[in-house]
């Protein structure tokens, strides 16, 4: 009897399982994909060290679009500073964050210390946004953020210096510009324009 008793049980788990599938048969995969997007990591979860110590945590910008930079001082793209110094005066106020990653991985153009990166960024060019400290952006010691991004979008990784990744109000990346593109360019400045008004 209990045999039986059990047996009857376990078919009845059996039916409720299968009408379960037969009714709601979308909903097994699209709540697996709702859980598997909630779930995966955005930028907030990086962290970089500032040029002048303390951290600069991604999670303080969470609701503001970020663009990260990988900068050098000996660059042919080195005036760019001066543009995004332009899009930080105008877009700071708004939400914008703006943070320089100097960088030796490409050319070995950023040789020197401190010093010298603040000499370059501040004395020469001005710039008043944060600063990280020298970091590597490609290869197996790339900060996590740059290993990050570049698993997020593959064909979008840095490939010299002043690579411009624009993260969104979500945590997630939005746009990729290659070094070419100045700061000011018209297609950066929709994209921030974008994110700034939540479109």
């Amino acid at each position: 009897m209990a045999m039986r008793a059990m047996l009857g049980t376990m078919i009845d788990r059996r039916r409720i399982l299968a009408l379960g599938a037969l009714t709601f048969p979308a909903l097994s995969p699209r709540l697996a994909k709702a859980t598997a997007m909630s779930s995966r990591v955005t930028a907030y979860a990086f962290t970089f060290k500032g040029l002048d110590g303390g951290e600069i945590l991604l999670s303080s910008y969470a609701g503001h679009p970020i663009l990260i930079v990988n900068t050098a001082s000996l660059c042919g793209y080195t005036p760019q500073f001066a543009g995004l110094q332009e899009l930080w005066s105008r877009y700071h106020g708004r939400g914008l964050m703006i943070i320089g990653a100097p960088s030796n991985d490409f050319g070995s153009q950023e040789p020197g210390g401190a010093g010298d990166i603040h000499a370059t960024a501040q004395g020469e060019y001005h710039a008043t946004f944060p600063l990280t400290e020298k970091i590597a952006v490609k290869g197996g010691n790339a900060h996590p953020f740059y290993r990050w991004a570049a698993q997020e979008a593959p064909l979008e990784a840095p490939r010299w210096n002043f690579h411009k990744y624009l993260v969104g109000r979500d945590g997630r990346l939005k746009a990729s510009f290659t070094s070419a593109v100045e700061p000011t360019d018209p297609k950066v400045i929709a994209a921030i324009e974008n994110e700034l008004s939540g479109e």
